[in-house]
């Protein structure tokens, strides 16, 4: 007598969240792989667990440890070091920055110096900023 397997095409749906939990839970124990937890809940692709392990599990996937293990102190000083160097690097962006916007100035001022001599007519404007507060309240 063989038992003949039929072939059920499954969804997502099909697996309740509570059942994804404890597929992940006894993997992350050790007490079953992966590819053995597919045979045995009938689970028809390895990287439909792996996709749970991903979203419910405890593993730090973006650095490959787990995220409980604790580090070593040369681990979390280089951590830090890297840290330091892209804060470092990201604090330099807004000084080059005004220094490029203080260099624009100083060659838009000369060349507005420059036209005003050519051309010999005012470019700027000769009222200081508490004058021109003045003249709008003398308008209304």
């Amino acid at each position: 007598m063989s038992q003949e397997h039929e072939y059920i095409k499954r969804t997502q749906r099909d697996y309740t969240l509570a059942m994804k939990l404890q597929i992940v839970s006894e993997i992350e124990r050790g007490h079953i792989s992966v590819t053995a937890a597919t045979r045995s809940y009938g689970i028809q692709s390895r990287s439909t667990v792996v996709r749970w392990l991903r979203k419910h599990g405890s593993f730090d996937w973006e650095n490959q440890i787990p995220s409980n293990m604790p580090k070593t102190n040369d681990q979390q000083i280089m951590e830090l070091q890297a840290k330091i160097k892209l804060l470092e690097k990201q604090k330099k962006l807004p000084e080059k920055q005004v220094d490029q916007a203080d260099k624009k100035s100083i060659i838009f001022d000369m060349m507005i110096d420059l036209a005003e001599k050519e051309y010999n007519i005012p470019i700027r404007k000769n009222s200081l900023p508490g004058q021109s507060i003045e003249l709008k309240k003398n308008k209304k």
